[in-house]
């Protein structure tokens, strides 16, 4: 038979628990978020022979950007063109909805070291928005100090390309509302953070090293709280001459990379 890509439905969970099993070492979020994604709709999966092999999933974000996200093809699979048709299918459905004036660009994030996912990109007519600095932190590592949560107001946003978890928004009033919802806000003596709601990923509003070093112990606290040992922190590319003090403070980038290692992907279609 042929693949099919259709909407996901509540019975699809266990193929997609055993696609999240089978991606990066049992860590991926895919089982962790299908329910929540099957209420916010634009969740698809793609079929063969009455089983699922793959994910992909379209989210709104502010200034009308249509996020991919949950692209995931089951390891058995792989090599064989579905992850190009998962991200065709993405385009179709983008460019529909850029024709109904729902969104005006697709975005979309990926290591660095993807090559596949970066040549598809290129090809298909996206280009390189933002790079990030992902690094790992442990939390056994810092005496961790619990920080104020705090409603934040735009002079809290200080980046233009705001880091939530793993989707970036773009720094504007309806980007405001919408971390809101979507991230918690914390201060220690002045010095703020967000992190997703659900997750552990902390983006400091301060990326200066004595402020980054005086973060890291709420970051922890906050970490520790959610049950985590381990956090990880998202910093611009423009921190780069700063690396070798930031592996100081307890740091470390998974690759060992002196480049940023998270690259943020943006076709325009309006």
């Amino acid at each position: 038979m042929e693949p099919i890509i259709r909407e996901a439905r509540p019975e699809d969970r266990p193929f997609i628990e055993e696609i999240a099993r089978l991606t990066w070492d049992g860590e991926d979020y895919l089982a962790r978020v299908f329910d929540e994604w099957l209420e916010d709709g634009n969740f698809y999966v793609l079929e063969l022979d009455g089983k699922v092999i793959g994910t992909a999933k379209l989210t709104f974000l502010p200034g009308k950007v249509g996020w991919m996200e949950g692209l995931r093809v089951h390891p058995g699979y792989r090599g064989r063109g579905y992850g190009k048709m998962l991200h065709g299918f993405l385009l179709e459905l983008g460019e529909r909805l850029a024709r109904e004036r729902k969104i005006e660009a697709l975005e979309f994030t990926t290591d660095f070291l993807n090559k596949h996912t970066i040549s598809m990109a290129q090809k298909t007519g996206f280009h390189i928005k933002a790079k990030f600095f992902n690094f790992g932190a442990k939390v056994g590592d810092f005496e961790p100090e619990e920080p104020e949560k705090i409603e934040p107001g735009m002079e809290d946003l200080t980046l233009g390309t705001i880091p939530v978890g793993w989707r970036f928004v773009k720094r504007s009033e309806e980007a405001l509302e919408w971390i809101r919802k979507n991230a918690d806000f914390y201060d220690l003596n002045g010095l703020r953070f967000l992190v997703s709601k659900k997750g552990t990923t902390f983006t400091p509003l301060d990326v200066g090293l004595a402020t980054l070093k005086a973060m890291l112990p709420a970051m922890a606290w906050v970490a520790r709280e959610r049950g985590s040992e381990e956090f990880k922190v998202m910093l611009p590319s423009g921190v780069k001459p700063l690396l070798p003090g930031i592996k100081r403070l307890g740091l470390f980038l998974w690759d060992e990379t002196e480049e940023p290692n998270v690259l943020v992907f943006r076709k325009k279609l309006i």
